[in-house]
């Protein structure tokens, strides 16, 4: 028995768009955000890829990070489903955005990248995908109002002033020296041990608390 609604209709008779993944992957180098970016024939775009049949969504993502941008193992989450209904020339097309943060040095040398200045992409994307990398930026940063240095940006022990300079990357602004320290604390334990590096001033080393969690405060400091 075939299904129909009030009008009579049944599921075949509604037109059906297609159904893309696209991933924006978020990372530090040389001090700025970065967003990982594929070629295309339409220019830089996020790594990207269609749904195909009895696939879920998490698994295309998967798949076209490892096929377009060589990335595998990465932890990623959905942002929003991009539905604007002429963002593809190509035709009906809507775009279920995911997000992640990783180390470039988890990233193989020849992945390819695009700067981020102010929250978006300092070069056009294809399609809405400077869109997308906006939306990963602004939720990046509430998570790192939240928490620690959830995506292991930096090394597994650092200064206060290595995260602080982190920091400063992914909200883009100078965060004040003391009132960052009174925020992070709690959130850290110190290692027993100092650095040198440089040359200057012996410094202390932190690792992240198991609870990383930062104070409520924090998410006003960072994103007020």
């Amino acid at each position: 028995m075939t299904w129909r609604d009030r009008d009579g209709n049944a599921l075949t008779d509604y037109p059906r768009p297609s159904v893309a993944v696209d991933v924006a992957v978020l990372t530090v180098l040389e001090n700025r955000l970065h967003v990982v970016v594929v070629p295309t024939e339409r220019g830089p775009a996020l790594p990207g890829t269609f749904l195909r049949p009895e696939e879920k969504l998490a698994d295309a993502a998967d798949r076209a990070l490892r096929t377009k941008a060589g990335i595998v193992d990465l932890e990623f989450h959905q942002l929003r489903m991009f539905d604007a209904p002429h963002r593809d020339d190509r035709g009906w097309v809507l775009s279920m955005a995911h997000s992640a943060a990783v180390s470039a040095r988890s990233l193989m040398a020849t992945t390819e990248f695009a700067t981020i200045d102010n929250g978006r992409p300092s070069s056009p994307l294809a399609f809405d995908h400077a869109e997308m990398v906006t939306e990963a930026v602004l939720e990046l940063r509430e998570r790192y109002a939240r928490e620690v240095d959830p995506a292991l940006l930096i090394a597994e022990e650092f200064t206060l002033l290595e995260l602080r300079e982190l920091y400063e990357i992914v909200f883009d602004r100078r965060l004040p020296k003391d009132t960052f320290r009174r925020h992070v604390l709690a959130s850290l334990e110190g290692t027993g041990t100092t650095t040198t590096a440089g040359g200057g001033r012996p410094a202390e080393l932190y690792r992240r608390r198991p609870n990383r969690t930062l104070p409520p405060s924090a998410a006003t400091f960072l994103l007020g």
